[in-house]
């Protein structure tokens, strides 16, 4: 099968996950790393890894853009702003894994479909990505007047990129549980906990349906289903326990752990946005291919 050319931009812990994954893809081509620090030990190990690791940013890969046509930036959201522009005009599709949200939401589970062809669309947050799909199942069924996130994560697991963005986390994640999740009105919390040994990523979902709506046997079956297909790319993600309803409102404790490819198991807010990074990022290279297939003929 043909694949798609594509490229990291970042070399920190979500980059070097993110190339460990991409190496096992049927439809991505992973042949760049791109980095601002020649000693990092994400550039170390693209080079062992036979792939062009490039240590002057962006800069550096805009020189030579033949080597990539997907750009996956997993570097900040304030770095983000200016990529997104660059980018867009190398003609380069990207997948930000930063709450920049230059670009339209996208949730796997939900709306993998709807922007296969946008030049630059955002992974939302670790909290959008683990809740989202819940507090869409719920509103498929019945429809969500407000929904409320808390995403909890162990403090060793929140690099100085997820401390630096938490008001961005909040507003980002806040906007999407409205524009995708469906909910009315939505709010976001995160909660960085220091505890020894570190926790695995837990989220609380809070979803109030309308009075007079809620039906507890189709909200519980559209929930199970859910959780079943973000299984399907993130096989750590669970609830922990059944579905609690209290009358029009209902409430879902998740647990979500790593696959442990670069990053320690409890570390699941981060592989959920990596796992969830390439499930869309293959889907563009399908579409890529597609469309090339069709311009052969």
């Amino acid at each position: 099968m043909s694949k798609v050319k594509t490229a990291i931009l970042g070399s920190g812990n979500i980059g070097t996950d993110l190339m460990l994954k991409l190496m096992r893809s049927d439809v991505l081509e992973l042949t760049t790393v791109i980095g601002i620090d020649p000693g990092s030990d994400g550039l170390r190990r693209a080079k062992e890894m036979g792939l062009v690791a490039i240590d002057n940013g962006i800069k550096g890969f805009l020189e030579r853009p033949e080597l990539a046509d997907i750009v996956m930036d997993a570097t900040s959201a304030k770095a983000h702003v200016r990529h997104a522009k660059l980018l867009k005009e190398a003609g380069k599709q990207v997948l930000d894994l930063t709450p920049a949200a230059r670009g339209p939401f996208v949730c796997p589970s939900v709306n993998l479909s709807d922007h296969l062809d946008a030049p630059n669309i955002n992974m939302i947050t670790c909290g959008g990505q683990a809740t989202i799909p819940i507090i869409h199942a719920v509103n498929r069924v019945v429809p969500v007047e407000y929904a409320e996130i808390v995403a909890t994560i162990s403090s060793r697991s929140a690099g100085p990129g997820t401390r630096e963005n938490i008001d961005e986390f909040t507003l980002t994640t806040a906007n999407a549980i409205e524009q995708i999740g469906g909910a009315k009105r939505g709010k976001a919390i995160i909660i960085l906990n220091p505890a020894e040994p570190p926790i695995m990523m837990r989220d609380t979902v809070y979803v109030e349906v309308a009075e007079g709506t809620m039906d507890e046997d189709k909200v519980a079956a559209s929930i199970q289903e859910m959780v079943r297909e973000v299984q399907s790319y993130v096989p750590g993600y669970r609830m922990r326990t059944e579905p609690i309803f209290d009358g029009n409102r209902v409430t879902v404790f998740l647990e979500v752990e790593g696959a442990g490819d670069n990053l320690p198991k409890y570390s699941g807010n981060l592989d959920i946005m990596t796992a969830a990074a390439v499930k869309v990022a293959e889907e563009f290279a399908k579409n890529q291919l597609a469309q090339r297939e069709e311009v052969k003929q």
